[in-house]
């Protein structure tokens, strides 16, 4: 089984750069709530979790615990998250870009991004990549996916108190068949991606 390495930070380890950043999303293709990103930084003799993985790989338990012993180990690290609001009136595209951008920034100091398949343009000159699945092979980039899907979670599970019928404790917003058939049948929140689903489903106007 393919585990992440720190194959790509040590090379860029080695010509020099110290503050490698792994930066990823989550939440791009749910149909409710914010888009989240987060920025890790490990320091070069970085010891790495055991069960450390692809966050889509763990189960809640073992994610909350590996985002605890990411926290203790960067030596920076950020979140940032854009509302269902900020995504309706400019787009996914532009949210995707957007998020995982203000991660970046918000970082004290950052010599080089390895980004989990994207590139942003005019950011940082040329010092940074794009790694397909870098969720799955870039610790970084893996940690970075653990500390965005914790924090979504907990926001999706807090807004499940209000919109119980969703179902968002267990789907965290994303478009599962209980998750279409309570939009079918209650309409919209003003937790949800209009424009997005709108493509899928006829829904009520939303009860804003």
């Amino acid at each position: 089984m393919r585990l992440p390495n720190l194959r790509e930070e040590k090379r860029l380890w080695k010509s020099g750069l110290l503050h490698i950043a792994g930066v990823d999303e989550v939440g791009r293709g749910a149909w409710a709530g914010p888009i989240v990103a987060a920025a890790v930084i490990f320091p070069p003799k970085v010891r790495l979790p055991k069960l450390l993985n692809d966050s889509k790989k763990l189960n809640p338990k073992v994610r909350q615990a590996l985002s605890e012993e990411i926290r203790s180990l960067a030596i920076d690290y950020n979140l940032a998250l854009l509302e269902n609001t900020w995504i309706n009136e400019h787009g996914l595209g532009k949210a995707n870009d957007e998020v995982l951008r203000l991660a970046i920034l918000g970082l004290k100091t950052v010599d080089f991004a390895l980004i989990d398949y994207f590139e942003l343009k005019g950011l940082l000159k040329g010092r940074q990549r794009g790694i397909k699945n870098g969720d799955e092979i870039v610790a970084s980039i893996s940690a970075a996916s653990i500390l965005a899907k914790v924090y979504r979670d907990k926001i999706m599970i807090n807004y499940a108190e209000k919109y119980g019928e969703y179902g968002w404790t267990t789907n965290k917003g994303y478009g599962t068949k209980k998750h279409q058939e309570t939009i079918r049948r209650l309409g919209a929140t003003p937790i949800h991606r209009i424009d997005f689903i709108s493509k899928y489903l006829p829904f009520l106007p939303c009860p804003c």
